[in-house]
């Protein structure tokens, strides 16, 4: 059953993520809560999203915006390296409550701007923010959503957005999961659970895709900021005993 019920979510989660621009990490992290220790998490959601994002990849393959992953790979590289590490050595579990007011601080900055971007955004800056990124996702497993203001305010939309991102993911992940292999936190079980994860995506994927040519960019991007709000506050009530007695 527990089997069962971790790849229905991720099947779940990619299908939603692939409407709304990524976020499957949030549908997937309370499931693997409730039958995972924390600290095995973040290397099973690694494995599993490098699947996901690997047949996603395959599927977009024509629309990666290869100019603006030529900025973003070296910083995703350093750190994702960095934040492995420091994952074997130290856990934040509060960085999740930041994330989650960033993310509905970028939701309501786009309130009432339409199709307008809120911020300018170029290439390189998608290489600080990469690497950021990259090295908050080695504490955590992933960041879902919180760059998808980044991608959209660069200009890119619907296939292109899903594309390039997953392609990132890609490496993101690929490098995290040598480095906790390196540092030793990679086990049989951890395997186990991701490859499941990973597996169980790719259904989800394709479904996603056959809705997603019937979006339009309007309704992609209005999506993708709904989720990034409500990603928030999911976040941040996770971390609510922080505010409680």
């Amino acid at each position: 059953m527990t089997l069962l019920i971790l790849a229905l979510a991720s099947c779940t989660g990619c299908f939603l993520s692939t409407l709304a621009g990524g976020g499957s990490p949030l549908i997937l992290i309370p499931v693997l809560g409730i039958f995972l220790d924390s600290s095995v998490i973040p290397p099973v959601l690694t494995v599993g999203m490098f699947i996901g994002n690997s047949q996603r990849t395959y599927l977009y393959w024509n629309n990666i915006d290869w100019t603006l992953t030529k900025w973003y790979v070296p910083g995703a590289i350093i750190g994702s390296v960095i934040g492995a590490f420091i994952f074997t050595k130290i856990q934040f579990e509060w960085l999740s409550l930041v994330f989650g007011i960033l993310l509905i601080l970028s939701t309501l900055s786009y309130v009432g701007k339409g199709t307008k971007p809120s911020f300018s955004v170029q290439a390189w800056h998608f290489l600080p923010a990469g690497m950021i990124y990259a090295f908050l996702s080695g504490l955590v497993g992933s960041m879902g959503p919180i760059l998808n203001p980044f991608y959209l305010n660069y200009g890119l939309d619907k296939e292109d957005l899903i594309a390039t991102k997953a392609f990132h993911m890609i490496i993101v992940h690929f490098v995290k999961i040598i480095a906790y292999i390196a540092f030793g936190v990679m086990t049989r079980p951890t395997w186990g659970y991701g490859i499941l994860l990973g597996l169980a995506a790719l259904p989800g994927n394709w479904f996603g895709q056959k809705i997603l040519n019937q979006m339009s960019p309007q309704q992609f991007r209005q999506m993708v900021m709904s989720f990034v709000g409500v990603s928030g506050m999911i976040l941040v009530w996770e971390q609510r005993h922080i505010f409680l007695p």
